[in-house]
């Protein structure tokens, strides 16, 4: 078993400077996530909406898309009764949605949850030249082989599964976690493999009703109009100075998730009255759970 422990932070995203995202990529997502004139859910009568990619099939004419600076919560490890003030809750995607909020729902999108390599056709786990299965040491977690378009097919028809499942039990957006999967295993996956891989990821869930985030990575961020990405949803943003990066692109639209004192810091100085700001505890614990913590600006 071949494994690799990350020199990065907590999560998903690799430690590098904040990126000077350009002008034409920053007008052209703005475009994309212009107002469309839709109809939102009926869950969130407030929420704007997008016109969809003219490349997803059977899309919808508008999703709705999350309120920017409303208060928030991450549930991804245990779903609670969300506080009075909070409008959006991210849960994984086995889990129901938070009634009358909006809801995002949680997708492990380019590696496996621990143990259930079982559950995923021999091939579509990546090996290395000695033909092991690669590994996220940090999680546990194997990790999908993103690098040719029938493996790319065979594993958005799977997540679409999933996502079709939480749009059709209410849910208004979907979080694909470790699209950054490759800057962990650079000598195996590309960029290139990983945006192919998320656009078709968002054509399914555009096509279901879904907007879609774009988890970290904001080095890929220039290229979120391609990959069909609505909004974000950044760890620790704050910690690392990345905050701009996603504002910038998203108009705002972005989702903090901070784990630290000083990112939190961080992110509620520069970003508070922007961007939805929150620290949780490590392992995203559910009330009553050892270690549990949530704070907000």
């Amino acid at each position: 078993m071949f494994e690799r422990t990350p020199s990065r932070r907590r999560r998903r995203t690799l430690l590098l400077p904040a990126l000077a995202l350009t002008t034409a990529a920053t007008v052209a997502l703005t475009a994309h996530l212009a107002t469309a004139g839709g109809t939102a859910s009926a869950n969130t009568p407030d929420s704007p909406t997008v016109s969809d990619s003219a490349d997803a099939p059977d899309a919808p004419a508008a999703l709705a898309l999350p309120p920017v600076g409303a208060g928030f919560d991450y549930q991804i490890g245990g779903a609670y009764t969300p506080d009075d003030a909070v409008e959006i809750v991210i849960r994984d995607h086995e889990a129901d949605p938070a009634p009358g909020l909006y809801n995002i729902c949680y997708v492990n999108a380019f590696q496996v949850q621990p143990g259930a390599e079982d559950e995923w056709d021999d091939d579509l786990l990546l090996r290395d030249a000695d033909g092991d299965v690669v590994y996220d040491g940090d999680w546990g977690e194997a990790v999908l082989d993103i690098r040719t378009d029938d493996r790319r097919e065979r594993i958005a028809q799977r997540v679409g599964t999933w996502m079709e499942s939480c749009a059709d039990r209410g849910y208004q957006a979907v979080e694909p976690d470790n699209y950054d999967t490759f800057f962990r295993f650079d000598d195996l996956l590309t960029e290139d493999d990983a945006v192919s891989m998320i656009t078709l990821i968002s054509d399914r869930a555009h096509a279901a009703g879904l907007a879609v985030a774009q988890k970290n990575a904001v080095e890929l961020a220039d290229r979120a109009e391609e990959a069909g990405l609505d909004f974000a949803v950044a760890e620790e943003c704050g910690q690392w100075n990345e905050c701009e990066g996603y504002a910038s692109v998203f108009d705002d639209r972005v989702l903090v998730v901070e784990y630290s004192e000083q990112g939190m810091a961080t992110a509620c100085e520069g970003w508070g009255d922007r961007l939805s700001v929150i620290r949780r505890d490590l392992a995203v614990s559910p009330p009553g759970r050892d270690g549990y913590l949530r704070e907000t600006c």
